[in-house]
């Protein structure tokens, strides 16, 4: 790893390269859409390296938001003993495609 940035991003961190693809929680943009984070916590290019406190100042990673979608399907089981209880629920939570453009 050459160039890379650790981001937040909702609350979240990820270590990100450029090219990179990842999931993040929905954003609620339209697929196509480019964004800006400037929460950066790190920055490492090559040798040299930029440790934000809390944040790099000056630096922010370019993105584009490529899709829009659920995920996968989980189940959630509630189930008591010696009373014939039992319910299955399922879930899909949301989630956004995001490609990582450019790390400056």
């Amino acid at each position: 790893m050459s160039k890379y940035a650790v981001i937040q991003l909702q609350g979240k961190q990820y270590q990100v390269q450029e090219g990179d693809e990842f999931l993040v929680d929905q954003l609620g943009q339209d697929a196509g859409s480019k964004f800006d984070v400037t929460d950066v916590l790190l920055l490492v290019d090559g040798e040299k390296k930029k440790i934000g406190q809390p944040l790099v100042a000056g630096s922010k990673v370019s993105c584009e938001l490529i899709s829009n979608q659920k995920g996968e399907k989980i189940r959630v089981a509630k189930y008591k003993s010696k009373s014939r209880y039992r319910k299955v629920h399922g879930h899909r939570q949301y989630q956004s495609t995001v490609k990582v453009l450019s790390i400056a």
